[in-house]
């Protein structure tokens, strides 16, 4: 629970970061800690995590509302303890209840991978399950030979959302993250053609390192979004290139189903993947793959053989 009052929807935005308060408009929140013991954290603006725990328990679904949020940018950061060395960062929030991910939503990707472009976007789920931290390992699974790297924009949301127009979605949107939507493509495409089952094995989920505030990022329709694999640069791309874009995906999704705060989207990924490639490259245990997205940083993970 909560230790803080909350105050009134603006009143954070009068504290200067110059005079020792966060900006509300450029929080980035973290979860530091081994699996299972993540404190939440605030990162500030020469990348050192401050401890919030003294603050507010964890950063759950309570933690994304306007009012919640607003209230961590007034905490002085120098009631907030600078954490000490180089913790494990983990998901930056807890309390996930679905992680939904939408298809062939870049339109070189979909080129790539010679399908036809959506009429709507295509949907489909990823078991929680999966989730890890951002530089945790990737564990190949069992039988999985075609695992593959998908860079991906994610949409945290932070407000009930059911119905609504594309008008509304920014009010119910907390932040975005980085996503790396790890897939296994036989199980996706040759065991019955069920993206679910390619998608949510143990670890294919890594989110993070931070939950970065909507307000933080100026157009999240022009953010360059990459990959790499052991150094070799694959996907380069710009979330400009989207089939349907941030508005469009959160609107879509709340005419079927409603959309509580925790909620996470995984938004596509652009041209670049292995599977797409001239024989195609699959990842293999040792492989290092990094992530990232303009603003919101980068995830590196190491490729680790199935136990």
């Amino acid at each position: 629970m909560s230790k803080f009052k909350l105050t009134g929807a603006l009143a954070a935005c009068v504290f200067l970061f110059a005079a020792g308060f966060v900006n509300s408009a450029e929080i980035k929140l973290v979860r530091f800690g081994p699996v299972g013991e993540e404190k939440p954290g605030l990162v500030d603006a020469q990348v050192q995590i401050h401890d919030l725990s003294g603050h507010i328990a964890d950063i759950t679904p309570e933690t994304l509302s306007d009012a919640a949020l607003e209230q961590i940018a007034q905490i002085p950061l120098s009631q907030l303890p600078v954490v000490q060395g180089s913790p494990r960062i983990g998901v930056p929030l807890t309390g996930i209840g679905k992680i939904i991910a939408i298809g062939f939503n870049y339109v070189n990707h979909a080129a790539e991978m010679a399908v036809e472009l959506p009429t709507e976007p295509l949907v489909f789920m990823k078991a929680t399950s999966a989730l890890t931290g951002p530089f945790d390992q990737i564990i190949q699974p069992r039988n999985g030979l075609k695992l593959d790297y998908e860079s991906e924009l994610v949409i945290v949301i932070g407000k009930r959302a059911q119905y609504i127009s594309e008008d509304e979605v920014f009010e119910h949107i907390a932040g975005f993250t980085v996503g790396h939507d790890v897939s296994e493509r036989a199980f996706q495409r040759e065991r019955g053609g069920q993206f679910t089952k390619g998608k949510s094995a143990d670890t294919f989920a890594p989110v993070g390192p931070y939950l970065v505030t909507r307000d933080n990022i100026a157009d999240v329709q022009n953010l360059s979004i990459w990959s790499e694999v052991n150094g070799e640069m694959r996907q380069q791309g710009n979330t400009a290139d989207m089939v349907f874009g941030v508005k469009e995906i959160v609107s879509h999704l709340s005419q079927f189903m409603t959309l509580y705060p925790g909620d996470i989207i995984f938004t596509g990924t652009p041209a670049g993947v292995g599977d797409g490639m001239v024989p195609p490259q699959y990842l293999t245990p040792g492989d290092v793959v990094r992530v990232g997205i303009q603003g919101l940083e980068s995830q590196r993970q190491v490729i680790a053989p199935p136990r």
